[in-house]
């Protein structure tokens, strides 16, 4: 798959921002009795804000089959379900390149006009987890007579998305560091020290197509279909304020 690296940096509001906080800040400095222990500020300070962008293909699809059973009496509930979780977990279990597990597990009453336990429900869950997707979709066609497809889902892998958090992290720290460099420059000043840094992130997905692909998949008769995770963007942001500096400091 084709991954698409991008890197977004902004900080124009945080510099305009920063105007209104530098003009206050240079005219009086803080008081001690703002907070207890406190010194005076010495320094002027702003806020800067970068932020690193990457869109990468969510490699591991998660595909949720779901039993429901309905029984006159608890009991043969919970047996059939039992017998069909038995059954699938014994057919996928153990393949190569797939994670088998077993998902929620419920049974409870329904009720009659008058209150009465009229019969008894349950539902029970398998989940598979894999980075082959065309392994998962055969394993969710095979079993679908008795463990129908109820969901599918596409996620980054935990130790790949670490991996691009951390080269996201070098680029918005970069950043961060040549916007206050830069900002520190343009109103005079010769360096700046940081004050605080705090850091930030998010993930938004994108797969139109899901909906669609699990109807294909759970549908009779239509093995191999393939499955296209589509991407995710996974951004890091740097948000913190410095002190600045002039040059006989």
């Amino acid at each position: 798959m084709s991954r698409i690296s991008r890197v977004s940096i902004r900080g124009a509001a945080a510099v305009a921002a920063s105007l209104a906080t530098l003009a206050c800040l240079a005219a009086a400095p803080a008081h001690a009795h703002d907070e207890p222990h406190a010194t005076p500020q010495k320094y002027p300070y702003a806020s800067l804000r970068a932020e690193a962008v990457r869109e990468v293909a969510r490699d591991t699809v998660r595909i949720t089959l779901a039993s429901e059973i309905r029984e006159s009496a608890q009991a043969d509930v919970a047996a059939a379900l039992t017998k069909a979780l038995d059954a699938v977990m014994g057919q996928l279990k153990g393949r190569e390149g797939l994670t088998v597990y077993s998902g929620n597990y419920q049974v409870w009453p329904m009720n009659d006009q008058d209150g009465r336990v009229s019969n008894w429900r349950g539902r029970a869950e398998i989940i598979i987890e894999s980075t082959d997707f065309e392994a998962a979709s055969n394993a969710a066609t095979e079993v679908a007579d008795r463990m129908p497809i109820a969901n599918l889902s596409f996620f980054v892998a935990p130790s790949e998305r670490a991996r691009h958090e951390a080269a996201l992290l070098e680029e918005a720290a970069k950043a961060f560091r040549e916007r206050a460099d830069a900002l520190a420059k343009a109103f005079g000043y010769a360096s700046y020290s940081i004050r605080q840094i705090d850091l930030g992130g998010a993930g938004a997905a994108y797969q139109p197509e899901a909906r669609r692909m699990m109807a294909m998949v759970a549908a009779d008769g239509a093995p191999n279909v393939p499955l296209e995770g589509g991407t995710e963007r996974i951004s890091l942001s740097v948000q913190g304020t410095i002190f600045l500096h002039s040059a006989k400091e």
